[in-house]
């Protein structure tokens, strides 16, 4: 059993950020057992507190950011890279600015820093999730694949395809994340962009204190006026992001990773995803039932009752912007009598019903406390795509589009697998729970 650890002693580090070129110091201070990696911002009214996990993750481009509200830590895959490599578990970082310091572009300042720190057990276990099933994610040319390993730590091969680009060409490497490894082979390895990518990215304002020589610029005869540290820095460089970015998994992982021109977004996706698998299977192995609602709390908070309630449970939410839930579909359904006898199809009407009740789970997560009921407004682009029939699973999804005083609108979707049955966009009415 391995126990978790925090840092001995505080450190801290000051620069510019990459993106924003605002000064900004960040001090690192051990935190308590089964706390996580948590950033605070110190610069704004009262401290908010951001902890290092797929829920808060924002959308930038070319970096990752974490975000509370109106409050982001921008650019921290530096930073987490360096934490991961070190197998820290819980720490604080205090962050007086919207940027953690890009220092020279890699994560090396930051591994070399909280080494020095030391390093401390402490009085619980790890919980590593360790990668069973292959998990995948893809856009246009780009994967990464998660994969079931032989090894209790974290192996990554990534491919680095530029092969149009004669600066960078493609480059393949594959290492086995251990502190040793990340600090030789890993650490200095430096963010890079091509040379019109650094024109554009100055031209709107950003990276303003930078040169070719504080980051890698690259045309097609290689860096200008700077040299690569390592012939493959590039391809070093994507997999010090990658192994940043897994910290928003939440915990230590454990298998292979294999990724084909990913970026950032890319390797925020496969965290999601990897961060619902853990959360699934811890709460199998807690209650035995992956159910983030079982049908008990449905029951308590929707008034439908049978044979009218369609929701059997929720394994998914995501605050009050995203929810998904499950509905098995049996042959014992009481509306398979009569549509159709030999025949049996879900009603489609009863599908969108299903996704109506779904959004008023999620809505009822911002509604708790107001005394407020969502009440079926209307529905508009309804598209009954593909037939239920008896032994599917109905996977139901809603995303909040807007929330008012009055009102609420979701995007809704039904899915049976991998293939869309149904969609359709809901509003609702807010009302006063004791008018209805």
């Amino acid at each position: 059993m391995k126990l978790q650890k925090t840092i001995q002693n505080e450190c801290r580090i000051s620069g510019k950020g990459l993106f924003g070129s605002k000064d900004a110091q960040a001090v690192f201070k051990p935190g308590p057992a089964d706390s996580g990696v948590v950033f605070v911002r110190t610069d704004v009214p009262e401290r908010v507190r951001i902890r290092a996990i797929a829920p808060n993750i924002a959308e930038r481009s070319r970096r990752t950011t974490i975000k509370k509200g109106s409050v982001s830590v921008e650019t921290v895959e530096h930073c987490l890279a360096a934490i991961n490599a070190l197998e820290i578990d819980n720490i604080l970082v205090e962050v007086n600015g919207p940027e953690l310091p890009s220092l020279d572009c890699s994560s090396s300042e930051y591994f070399k820093a909280l080494k020095a720190a030391g390093a401390v057990e402490q009085q619980a276990a790890r919980k590593c999730f360790v990668m069973k099933e292959p998990i995948t994610v893809s856009a246009g040319q780009s994967c990464i694949y998660a994969l079931a390993y032989a090894d209790d730590r974290l192996n990554i091969t990534f491919d680095l395809d530029y092969g149009g680009h004669t600066g960078i060409g493609r480059q393949i490497a594959s290492y086995r994340l251990t502190p040793e490894v990340f600090e030789k082979n890993l650490a200095r390895a430096r963010t890079f962009l091509l040379e019109p990518e650094a024109r554009q990215f100055q031209a709107r304002g950003m990276g303003t204190h930078l040169g070719p020589r504080d980051i890698l610029v690259i045309d097609s005869d290689g860096p200008i006026k700077n040299s690569f540290r390592f012939p493959d820095e590039c391809v070093r460089h994507k997999i010090v992001d990658l192994i940043g970015d897994m910290v928003l998994v939440g915990r230590p992982i454990s298998g292979r990773i294999v990724s084909y021109k990913s970026g950032h977004s890319l390797n925020q996706q496969l965290a999601k995803k990897l961060y619902e698998a853990a959360e699934r299977r811890e709460r199998m192995a807690k209650s035995g039932t992956d159910a983030l609602l079982d049908i008990r709390h449905i029951a308590r908070i929707l008034p439908h009752r049978y044979p009218f309630l369609l929701v059997d449970k929720v394994i998914e939410i995501e605050g009050d912007r995203f929810i998904r839930g499950l509905k098995n579909v049996t042959y014992n359904e009481q509306f398979f009598q009569g549509h159709f006898p030999g025949t049996p199809i879900m009603p489609g009407v009863l599908i969108v019903e299903a996704m109506a009740q779904l959004s008023g789970l999620l809505f009822a997560q911002a509604l708790e406390h107001t005394g407020q009921l969502a009440v079926l407004l209307s529905m508009d682009g309804v598209k009954l795509r593909k037939a239920v029939v008896p032994g599917d699973q109905l996977i139901l999804t809603a995303e909040a589009v807007r929330s008012r005083k009055r009102t609420a609108q979701c995007r809704c979707k039904a899915f049976v697998a991998d293939s869309v049955v149904a969609e359709c966009e809901i509003k609702f009415m807010l009302v006063d729970n004791e008018k209805i």
